[in-house]
């Protein structure tokens, strides 16, 4: 057995059976070992970024780590931004990054690079493997690192993969459960929400699943708490049944104002809320200067068993969680514009769909539109760095291949990874792929008016930066030319059609809508 067929044959032992991959010339023992090594799945993909959302999308929906393959420091620097944005989702992720042979090191060839000094950034852990003996032992910890939510990467030397390996393979490994919130952090949090205060418990980590939103739900009832989720959850179970919960919204100076009222902030999973970005004029605190900020559990806690215990102690067992009825949109007529989109999507959705969200500006009013459709869960940009949804789609696919997965983009977003729409192709995924054809970086046009950037307006070479007009997209073209079925939408009339008969059909299907911008321009 040689490196890489242990290195393989580790993964496969610890439930880590889907690998996203671009391999070069270092990597080929890797390659090579697929064939002999049984239990993997081998998913290509024509650019690495691509890679690195698919593997978050994956995990975030089978709840286990997928692994990536990459080519060198280049390809690692590639993926980096889809690395990102799963490091700041909590999402498991086992980047595997070839590196020349150990002896080749030394020569500076081309493509030589500080490969642990780039994975830094991006990962909780990093080693490199420096002989084909030791391997498998750093595979199984890099699984053990990975858990369930952090990035581990593994560098992975050419003569380290085809070396041989007389130790062979490990095991699966052991991991700890997660910790438990102290009996004293709960009283005190208990003895605040029952004073009469003003307060929010504000959910976030890796998942807000069903049971976890109606726990939270009985908890704000009892005590007369408002209960929200952070702006991005990584996943979120909505749609009927779901409870009802309030968002924190994403620009600063609403959010600031949503919760400009209260006294004790009790933060689950989530981050202490600040501003995106720094604007003149406005704090970067969200929260007001004398309301208490509470972390009370992180995203590795026992989040579900401090919900079940804030339950008892609260006496909240017999309370009936606020859950979203069933309420489907009629149909829209006319021009076509995103509120449409929107309700349409939210009449289509079958039930157990995966809504992958990164429709940016455009995406508001769909997230609205479903609070009422069937039970779906929905994935969130978690990084805010861009070209995440249509491998996020890919991934989750791949993850959960009897549900409908729905991927809402952006045209400028769709750009950066485009190549996930081949890929797509290729594995036959049932995704359906909104893309929201505004042709502005309407975002953008927002945000320069709000930094106060020459007054708020452009002129004319900074308002070309913020327009991706002339020469115009052609998203059903480029689909098609990948091998996904597409086709152009102007009218609410037409989409509906388009978008009712995605749902009924299998495979991937591309809608390019063609929409005004939902906010003016600067």
């Amino acid at each position: 057995m040689n490196g890489a067929e242990s290195l393989l044959t580790t993964l496969v032992n610890n439930g880590v059976d889907v690998c996203f991959a671009n391999p070069g010339t270092s990597e080929m023992h890797f390659v090579a070992a697929l064939d002999e090594v049984k239990g993997m799945r081998c998913v290509l993909g024509l650019f690495e970024g691509v890679l690195s959302g698919a593997a978050d999308g994956y995990a975030r929906m089978a709840r286990k780590p997928a692994a990536t393959l990459l080519h060198l420091g280049p390809g690692l620097g590639n993926a980096l931004a889809n690395v990102h944005n799963a490091k700041k989702g909590h999402v498991p992720v086992i980047n595997i990054v070839g590196e020349h042979a150990t002896y080749h090191v030394k020569y500076d060839a081309p493509l030589t690079a500080d490969i642990e000094a780039i994975a830094a950034a991006v990962s909780h852990w990093v080693r490199t493997a420096a002989s084909p003996e030791d391997i498998a032992r750093h595979t199984a910890d890099a699984v053990r690192a990975a858990g369930v939510g952090r990035v581990a990467t593994l560098i992975l030397p050419a003569d380290v993969s085809w070396g041989d390996n007389a130790n062979g393979a490990e095991g699966a490994v052991s991991r700890a459960p997660p910790r438990r919130v102290s009996q004293e952090s709960l009283r005190e949090v208990v003895a605040k929400l029952s004073s009469g205060s003003r307060c929010m418990l504000m959910i976030g980590g890796r998942e807000v699943d069903l049971q976890r939103g109606r726990l939270l739900s009985r908890i704000g009832k009892v005590c007369g708490a408002r209960v929200s989720t952070d702006t991005f959850p990584t996943r979120q179970a909505r749609g009927a049944g779901s409870a009802v919960l309030e968002r924190l919204p994403y620009l600063a100076e609403l959010a600031i104002d949503h919760i400009k009222d209260l006294d004790y902030l009790v933060l689950i999973g989530a981050a202490r809320p600040v501003s995106f970005f720094a604007y003149p004029g406005v704090t970067s605190c969200i929260a007001p200067p004398d309301c208490e900020e509470i972390l009370l559990a992180t995203p590795d806690d026992d989040i579900d068993q401090l919900l079940a215990d804030l339950v008892n102690q609260l006496g909240a067992e017999d309370i009936e969680p606020e859950v979203h009825p069933l309420v489907l949109p009629e149909l829209p007529t006319g021009d076509l514009d995103v509120a449409k989109i929107g309700q349409a999507v939210a009449h289509y959705l079958p039930e157990h769909a995966v809504v992958v969200d990164e429709a940016n500006t455009c995406g508001l009013p769909p997230f609205s539109a479903t609070h009422t459709a069937r039970p779906h869960d929905w994935l969130d940009l978690t990084g805010g760095s861009i070209g995440w949804g249509l491998p996020a789609a890919v991934g989750a696919a791949v993850a959960c291949a009897d549900r409908k997965v729905v991927c809402l983009e952006g045209d400028g977003s769709a750009m950066y990874t485009i190549q996930a729409l081949w890929t797509m192709a290729r594995e036959n995924l049932d995704v359906v792929v909104v893309i929201f054809g505004n042709r502005k970086y309407n975002i953008l046009e927002l945000e320069f008016s709000r930094t106060g950037a020459r007054g708020g307006t452009p002129g004319p070479k900074a308002a070309s930066t913020l327009d991706i007009g002339g020469p115009d997209l052609g998203f059903a073209v480029l689909a098609r030319g990948m091998g996904v079925q597409a086709h152009r939408a102007d009218s609410a009339e037409g989409f509906n059609r388009l978008f009712a008969e995605a749902m009924r059909k299998k495979g991937p299907y591309l809608i390019e809508a063609i929409v005004p911008p939902l906010f003016s321009g600067a």
